[in-house]
């Protein structure tokens, strides 16, 4: 019974850790991935859709992401998109493709960017923290009826902590690296 409690917990941190790294891989750094545009929604016939269901998205070189729209009238409605987000890129185009060239960060904008991923990491220690304490609640729950003893129930909550501290190093390893493509840049 308590082996259940620690898979659902295992499970629903995993995902936590998943949203955070992807929250992390949506953090420009200086070099072009795709994933940066992951947020960025286009307006197209009414629907808000994300760029990658319009188009193709590459990265020929390290500072540059290719944008290869299936519709060619799209162009327009993705160039706004990518100019209204808060990503700070200029998209060009030759009425085929849209070409993004990302800059090289200033020493002011990665201490900004360092504060977001920290921020994020810490969203994603909290809501770790946020299941240790219901899968805790499901345990006394159990104790209370009886249906486990109180040793097992302790033995149960330190379990359940040592699930927690595996996953919050996860999301620790994930920040440092984040951090390192960050600074160095």
């Amino acid at each position: 019974m308590l082996k259940e409690f620690y898979k659902e917990a295992e499970d629903k941190m995993t995902k936590v850790v998943e949203a955070t790294k992807h929250e992390f891989a949506t953090v420009r750094t200086g070099r072009a991935t795709a994933t940066i545009l992951d947020h960025v929604r286009v307006d197209y016939y009414n629907s808000q859709l994300p760029i990658n269901q319009l188009a193709t998205i590459s990265v020929p070189e390290p500072r540059m992401l290719l944008i290869s729209p299936w519709d060619k009238s799209a162009i327009e409605a993705i160039c706004k998109a990518i100019i209204k987000s808060d990503l700070g890129l200029m998209p060009n185009t030759d009425g085929h493709v849209i070409r993004i060239s990302i800059p090289a960060l200033t020493e002011e904008r990665r201490k900004e960017l360092d504060k977001v991923i920290k921020k994020k990491a810490e969203e994603g220690r909290i809501a770790i923290r946020n299941i240790r304490h219901k899968i805790n609640d499901l345990i006394k729950e159990k104790e209370k009826s009886k249906e486990i003893s109180e040793d097992e129930s302790k033995h149960a909550h330190t379990e359940v902590q040592k699930i927690t501290d595996e996953f919050i190093k996860k999301i620790d390893h994930a920040l440092i690296n984040k951090e390192k493509e960050i600074l160095e840049g």
